[in-house]
C-alpha cells in the first residue's frame, strides 16, 4: 500500500508538475472543477518517446494474454493482482523513463490515472461501491490502453481486439 501510495505521489509530481508550471495554458479550455479530457494535438496524435512505447506495449501484450479468461470470467483474483502489479510496474516505468513535452506529459496523465485506477480494482483496493470489481478494473486498463492508441503515435501499438 505504501509502495503504491509512493508511485501516486511521484506520478503526480513528475506528469502533474509540468502541467502545473504551464499555469494558465493547462487550465485552459476546462472550465473550474471539470475534469481534463484526453484530446488531439491540433487533430493529430501525441507524439510518444521509446521509454513509453515499450511499456505500453508491454502492458498490452500482457492484458491480451488474459483477455479470454477476464471474458469467461475465469480468472481468479489472484491472477487479477497479478495483472494489477504489471501495471502499476509498468507505469512507474513510464514514470522513471518517460520524458515527453509538458502538453503531451499532461494528456497522459489522463491515461495514467485510468490505468492505475483500474489497477486498484483489479488488486482489491478500491471499494466495491465505487465500482471495484477487479473485472471492472482489468476492463477499465483496456479501455485506458484503447484511448492510448487514439491519442498517441504509437505505430507498433495496436489496441486490443474485445
Amino acid at each position: 500500500m505504501i509502495q503504491r501510495q509512493l508511485l501516486l505521489a511521484s506520478l503526480c509530481l513528475v506528469l502533474g508538475g509540468p502541467a502545473l508550471a504551464a499555469g494558465g495554458e493547462h487550465a485552459h479550455g476546462h472550465g473550474h472543477g471539470a475534469p481534463a479530457q484526453l484530446q488531439l494535438d491540433a487533430g493529430k496524435k501525441w507524439p510518444t518517446d521509446a521509454a513509453l512505447r515499450e511499456a505500453m506495449g508491454k502492458l498490452r501484450t500482457t492484458m491480451a494474454a488474459a483477455l479470454p479468461d477476464i471474458h469467461e470470467k475465469r480468472l481468479a483474483a489472484a491472477g487479477y493482482a497479478a495483472l494489477a502489479k504489471n501495471v502499476e510496474q509498468e507505469v512507474g516505468n513510464i514514470v522513471a523513463n518517460c520524458k515527453l513535452d509538458a502538453r503531451a506529459d499532461a494528456q497522459l496523465h489522463l491515461v495514467v490515472v485510468e490505468l492505475l485506477d483500474g489497477a486498484g480494482k483489479m488488486a482489491g483496493k478500491t471499494k466495491q461501491a465505487r465500482g471495484g470489481k477487479p473485472r471492472d478494473g482489468a476492463v477499465q486498463v483496456i479501455g485506458a490502453l484503447d484511448k492510448y492508441a487514439a491519442y498517441f503515435d504509437d505505430p507498433g501499438f495496436v489496441p486490443i481486439a474485445h
